[in-house]
């Protein structure tokens, strides 16, 4: 059940790379709710755990349902491409109440529940009060789960723009946009995802925004009513080494499980890489690299994947935790 992303000339001319503290702050909050992500944040979810029992993070997790609608006021699409906190939280507090209660009705309405429960109905009875409370639980959630990390985490997100920034001059936004992800295609006019949620969107003029997430990951997210400019949230690059803690890396325990070789293969694979470019990377013969990705692929601790006339791999949750120490 795909969604499809429909482009005019105007569109193709208006699409824009950003990235977003308060959507990684959104979505960390989101994905202490979500075990299915847990794999890709060993190292985080230890070193905030004890910070996040400190907050009560059930306001915010009632607008957040598996499958539905999240307001789009409390992460909208970045003001610019190197957005702050600051002025993205202060957006969110200036947040028209009317409008504000038309999204938490629909987000109450998706979450099993919501709409009846106590909290539910006093956010709608005062959407004002509830705006402003649901600002102050994200901004403590940015200070406490996501700031002492956002240096590497900005680093990331910055590189992986980098990266399709220097594609899109390469080979154009037609060939850009099926390689943020596999799950992306494109036909000239239409970005089809492969993902659940059937929906058709026709730009109208307004562009798309391009914004990689670490804290989305490994979903593709797309939305934004007006007046949001629509955008596209894609996994970021490079999640494999994120986390990874000095000293980790290459450690004599994960050689004992693997083996030197395929131990250093596995570590070395910090961002999506080719054979031919970790051969280069740890000084091995291209052969001796390749029969080692085979064997972490088919033990379930690698993914490839064709990105142009390359081949790609890239960890797996299993194989980050175990680089990881997770």
């Amino acid at each position: 059940m795909p969604f499809r992303l429909h482009f005019g000339d105007d569109d193709l001319m208006r699409c824009r790379f950003a990235v977003s503290p308060l959507w990684e702050t959104q979505e960390a909050v989101r994905t202490l709710r979500r075990p299915d992500r847990h794999g890709y944040h060993p190292y985080w979810l230890r070193r905030i755990r004890e910070a996040a029992r400190e907050l009560d993070l059930a306001p915010l997790w009632l607008l957040m349902p598996r499958r539905g609608h999240s307001p789009d006021f409390l992460g909208p699409p970045p003001i610019g491409p190197a957005a702050v906190f600051e002025d993205e939280i202060a957006q969110l507090r200036a947040a028209d109440p009317g409008t504000a209660r038309e999204e938490l009705a629909r987000a109450l309405a998706d979450t099993p529940g919501a709409l009846e429960s106590a909290r539910g109905r006093a956010m709608l009875a005062d959407p004002g009060r509830a705006v402003r409370e649901l600002a102050d639980l994200m901004e403590a959630a940015w200070h406490a789960l996501v700031e002492p990390e956002w240096p590497r985490l900005r680093a990331l997100l910055e590189a992986d723009v980098a990266f399709h920034s220097r594609r899109l001059a390469e080979v154009g936004l037609g060939a850009l946009l099926p390689e943020l992800d596999r799950r992306m295609s494109w036909d000239g006019r239409t970005l089809t995802v492969d993902w659940p949620g059937e929906h058709g969107r026709d730009l109208g003029g307004r562009g798309l925004v391009l914004m990689p997430s670490v804290f989305s990951w490994p979903d593709v997210i797309s939305g934004y009513d007006p007046p949001w400019q629509p955008t596209l949230v894609y996994p970021a690059r490079g999640l494999a080494g994120l986390w990874a803690r000095p000293g980790a890396e290459g450690g004599e325990a994960l050689v004992r499980l693997l083996g030197r070789g395929r131990a250093a293969v596995l570590a070395a694979l910090t961002d999506p890489a080719t054979t031919t470019a970790l051969a280069h990377r740890l000084g091995l013969a291209p052969s001796s690299v390749s029969a080692h990705l085979t064997v972490l692929r088919d033990a379930g601790l690698l993914t490839s994947r064709r990105y142009g006339h390359q081949v790609l791999y890239e960890r797996t949750p299993l194989g980050m935790a175990l680089v990881s120490g997770g």
